[in-house]
């Protein structure tokens, strides 16, 4: 299949709101919870408030954008993997494109679970806020019981990879299951004559549009969402668990710094040649956009300007890797999953062993190549991460309201991670 697995621009009637507005939200949200919780703590008045207005809104807004999960990443990741039909015609062009950015992108995930399992941002609560997140998030079992659960990886894990039931598997939410079968799907739609396939890719093409423009229909409503969620949380729990969201915010950002000025900078010497003060310069531009649209999908065309005018690579290279790293690379992505994954780990007091923790990784690595290109798409596909180790999925509502701030910034490190597989495709053909 030589047609690009791009999504299409959406309509231009649908905009999300300003980056401004959520942090508000967030920022107010967050007060008035403290606020609330200091003032009102233990009175009937703020605990109606909670459970009849804040919370079942920030639990609807979350919920519509959960809905939209599995039908995406079964398109993305089907169509993503159907686009590797280009190796047939690429040859060894393709195939050097998927293994630099696995290899960057495995780095970027080690890298996530490394800061996390060192500055343990959730860990120290009393146990008494932890028993009562417990409660909130429908965890039935203790974290005792589900410890044991999450590190039973083997011989079993690998068999129930591959589903009886694809439908049965969604309607559980078995996120290894999906992915499978997600693949399995794209393989057998690459290796079909493109006659054979063109309606169904284009049914799929269809799909993950019409999802991704119910994501911005959502994401309009993002900042009232957002303010309902931090008040939910802060007005329950107090400064606790805001604390234990501060040190979350600044475990991803310092990972992401390191890996954009400390582990980029080594990549580009020594598999592109280039200076890295001279990449980072000469590709500013699309690192600019990337902050500031957090989407690699709306950055997509500057990405590809600035690798064919600026970073001087041929067209027909950049139009091949471009496109597709921009959909499949997303470096940043995965070490914020992995990070947000034992994060939340750790707030419920639950440990995952190495095990599970690998099993982290590689999800958080093919997950990544699912998320879709737009403002806070890693969080539609973070909640079946979770549940691939057998964490609350429910739990991500505590990390989505700061969410808007972490994506400009693992934006800039998914595009820098464009150009640098397009610069080292380029010297490698």
């Amino acid at each position: 299949m030589s047609e690009s697995t791009e999504a299409k621009p959406l309509t231009s009637a649908l905009h999300g709101p300003k980056t401004s507005y959520i942090l508000a939200g967030l920022i107010l949200g967050a007060v008035a919870g403290v606020v609330a919780n200091f003032a009102w703590g233990k009175t009937a008045v703020l605990a109606d408030l909670i459970h009849y207005v804040t919370e079942p809104l920030g639990q609807m807004w979350l919920r519509a954008l959960i809905m939209v999960v599995i039908p995406l990443i079964f398109a993305r990741l089907s169509l993503g993997v159907a686009g590797l039909g280009d190796l047939h015609k690429l040859g060894r062009v393709g195939l050097k494109t998927i293994l630099f950015f696995l290899m960057v992108t495995s780095i970027a995930a080690v890298l996530g679970l490394a800061m996390v399992n060192l500055v343990r941002p959730g860990a120290g609560l009393p146990q008494g806020v932890r028993d009562r997140l417990l409660a909130t998030y429908h965890q039935e079992s203790s974290p005792e019981r589900a410890a044991p659960q999450a590190s039973q990886f083997g011989i079993q894990t690998l068999v129930n990879i591959v589903p009886r039931n694809p439908m049965g598997a969604a309607a559980q939410g078995d996120m290894l299951a999906v992915i499978f079968f997600s693949l399995a799907f794209g393989v057998a739609l690459a290796l079909l004559p493109e006659e054979r396939t063109r309606i169904l890719a284009e049914v799929l093409r269809g799909l993950a549009d019409v999802m991704m423009v119910i994501i911005e229909l959502v994401m309009l409503l993002a900042p009232y969402g957002v303010f309902a969620l931090l008040f939910t949380v802060a007005a329950r729990f107090g400064m606790d668990l805001l604390a234990r969201l501060g040190w979350y915010i600044v475990t991803v950002i310092v990972g992401l710094a390191i890996f954009e000025f400390g582990v980029y900078p080594v990549l580009i010497k020594v598999f592109t040649g280039w200076s890295p003060w001279e990449f980072f310069s000469r590709g500013m531009r699309a690192i600019l956009t990337a902050l500031s649209t957090s989407s690699s999908n709306a950055t997509l065309p500057t990405t590809l300007e600035v690798c064919e005018n600026a970073l001087g690579i041929p067209k027909e290279v950049s139009g091949f890797v471009v496109p597709l790293v921009a959909t499949m690379c997303m470096n940043g992505t995965a070490l914020f999953e992995g990070v947000t994954v034992l994060f939340i780990a750790q707030v419920f007091g639950m440990h995952l062993p190495l095990s599970s923790q690998i099993v982290v990784m590689v999800t958080a690595i093919v997950m990544s190549m699912g998320a879709a290109g737009v403002p806070s798409g890693a969080i539609q596909v973070l909640i079946l991460v979770l549940e691939a180790v057998g964490i609350p999925g429910e739990g991500i509502a505590m990390v989505v309201g700061v969410d808007r701030l972490l994506d400009m910034c693992r934006t800039v490190v998914n595009v820098t991670g464009d150009m640098l597989t397009a610069a080292f495709v380029a010297r490698h053909q």
